[in-house]
């Protein structure tokens, strides 16, 4: 790990420097701006990566939906939508904005909006709620950030305190083999699988305390568990074909 360059968890800019791309993340969906940056990763994804979907259908083809997600790579929204035909929202780092205008008008056209870490954000759950009201399809890394550790961290209250608020439905992603992806620099390249989970939705408490929240990101994230452990131990072929036979890895009993 010693190649990587340590993370800056606080922005010292102040919070009305990202105004403007929430206001735009609310107001306005992606653009062909999101179709065209679709149309240079999902090659890279399909043929270097050998990305490959299981029971993506289990996203709902329309309204909101929270896709949480495991989070080892820069890439993982790029993978995990590869196969999915809704367009994506996610949140970055807020170091990422400001910097540079050309990257500036590919995330916020691309449906990519800032998130200061280590501030406690209400603009980006309040960015996160307009999105789902407007009928959006929002991806939540459940562990906050990046594992650097190439295994899964643990999960962060954020995911169960939208998920509780909105009350909108949760799919679990587990995204394996993108810890691997740093390995391009020795010519090496990983296989990634994204599984896609049975929807459920939690029932929904306007104010959670703390506690509420990350009991509910602890249980998201277990369902997101499940499915990367499935991977680990049966491998992309072994789920598939338990899939294929109606017998899937992972069924909440749970509405």
């Amino acid at each position: 790990m010693a190649d990587l360059k340590p993370q800056q968890y606080k922005d010292p800019r102040p919070a009305d420097t990202f105004d403007r791309y929430h206001e735009r993340a609310r107001t306005r969906d992606p653009d062909a701006m999101y179709e065209l940056v679709r149309l240079v990763t999902t090659p890279v994804s399909l043929l270097i990566y050998r990305t490959r979907a299981i029971e993506v259908d289990n996203v709902p083809a329309s309204g909101p939906v929270i896709l949480a997600a495991n989070h080892f790579s820069n890439l993982d929204h790029f993978l995990a939508g590869a196969w999915l035909r809704r367009k994506i929202r996610f949140l970055a780092k807020s170091q990422m904005f400001g910097k540079n205008p050309v990257l500036d008008t590919i995330y916020t056209h691309g449906g990519v909006f800032p998130v200061r870490r280590g501030h406690g954000d209400e603009e980006a759950f309040e960015t996160m709620h307009a999105i789902l009201r407007r009928g959006g399809c929002l991806m939540i890394y459940c562990e906050g950030g990046r594992s650097r550790s190439g295994e899964l961290g643990k999960a962060r209250p954020g995911v169960g305190r939208v998920a509780l608020e909105t009350g909108a439905p949760v799919v679990p992603v587990a995204i394996h083999g993108s810890s691997g992806i740093r390995g391009w620099r020795r010519l090496k390249f990983p296989k990634v699988t994204i599984h896609y989970g049975q929807p459920f939705s939690l029932d929904v408490i306007e104010e959670p305390t703390r506690d509420q929240q990350q009991e509910a990101a602890v249980e998201i994230f277990g369902h997101v568990r499940e499915l990367y452990v499935e991977l680990e131990r049966e491998g992309r072929a072994g789920v598939i074909k338990r899939v294929r036979n109606g017998e899937s890895p992972h069924r909440p009993s749970y509405s």
